[in-house]
């Protein structure tokens, strides 16, 4: 796929799916406003919408239609939003900058906060679970695998591990653990999500698929290592070297800068190489790899 081509196929999902966020968000007047309005503010208004692109992407393995598709995306950009606002939390993270513009903390209140990320979360699942789009049993399989990529066997338990580790060296094997919980795991559901929104996969093909989103899951976290240690803040939109800073375990730390690099880019070709029993199907889903691997914020 062409760059050119790539490139108005992203700007557009990425358009449709701050649309559908919109739609599905509490109006910002309604009550309690406040919070409604800061579920907002976080949701919406930035971001790359990574995970949105590659459910869209793998769900045309599928031929899912767009429709039930925007579901997958909302659900799973919700998801990403919560642990955002969580993250950035003093008692987390600990950020005042989050895509440019004050984290919602600091914009609204940590209490408000808290219950954003609460209700973000909550309102990933039910739209997850109200839209007649599938089978009853695939959409059983749909919110299970959400709930799992989101709970302590996913995202929450490697945001534990990372807490954990602050100020203690990993070994690679433990550093992509953490990762393939925190940052991998809903990225591997984005992907599966999106092809179980159409038709079934060959045995084959799903393993195929799930061997291209561990990958690109850990890709995007060690990328994002990269760039923490060397691009600025006003390109990140968020606070750069806040992970060194912190003395928290990255890739750059344990590898080097340029073995870091190197293994970005073995990364992205076991990526790719997954991809390569579905042909020319698999083109966004390519583009989506490089993008990921050769982004700069």
């Amino acid at each position: 796929m062409s760059q050119p081509a790539f490139a108005v196929w992203m700007a557009a999902t990425q358009q449709r799916v701050e649309a559908a966020l919109g739609r599905h968000l509490p109006p910002a007047d309604s009550t309690p406003a406040r919070l409604h309005d800061a579920m907002r503010y976080a949701a919406l208004g930035g971001g790359k919408r990574v995970r949105p692109l590659l459910a869209f992407a793998a769900g045309e393995l599928t031929g899912a239609p767009a429709e039930r598709l925007e579901t997958v995306a909302c659900a799973v950009e919700l998801i990403h939003a919560y642990s955002l606002v969580h993250d950035d939390l003093p008692c987390m993270d600990d950020d005042v900058l989050r895509r440019g513009r004050p984290t919602c903390h600091i914009e609204f209140d940590e209490p408000t906060a808290l219950l954003v990320g609460d209700s973000l979360q909550t309102l990933a699942f039910e739209l997850l679970a109200s839209q007649p789009f599938a089978a009853p049993q695939q959409q059983l399989e749909m919110v299970a695998l959400l709930a799992r990529a989101s709970g302590s066997r996913g995202m929450a338990g490697g945001q534990a591990i990372d807490l954990a580790s602050v100020g203690r060296p990993l070994e690679q094997p433990e550093l992509e653990l953490m990762h393939a919980l925190k940052t991998g795991a809903l990225i591997r559901a984005a992907v599966l999500l999106g092809a179980l929104a159409g038709d079934a996969l060959a045995a084959t093909e799903r393993n195929a698929l799930d061997r291209f989103a561990k990958r690109a899951g850990l890709l995007f976290q060690v990328v994002d290592d990269i760039l923490d240690c060397t691009a600025s803040t006003a390109t990140l939109g968020k606070t750069a070297g806040k992970d060194e800073a912190a003395a928290k375990p990255t890739y750059v730390a344990l590898l080097g800068l340029e073995r870091a690099r190197d293994y970005a880019a073995e990364l992205r070709a076991e990526a790719l190489a997954a991809l390569a029993i579905f042909g020319a199907r698999a083109d966004r889903l390519t583009a989506l790899a490089d993008y990921i691997c050769h982004r700069s914020f």
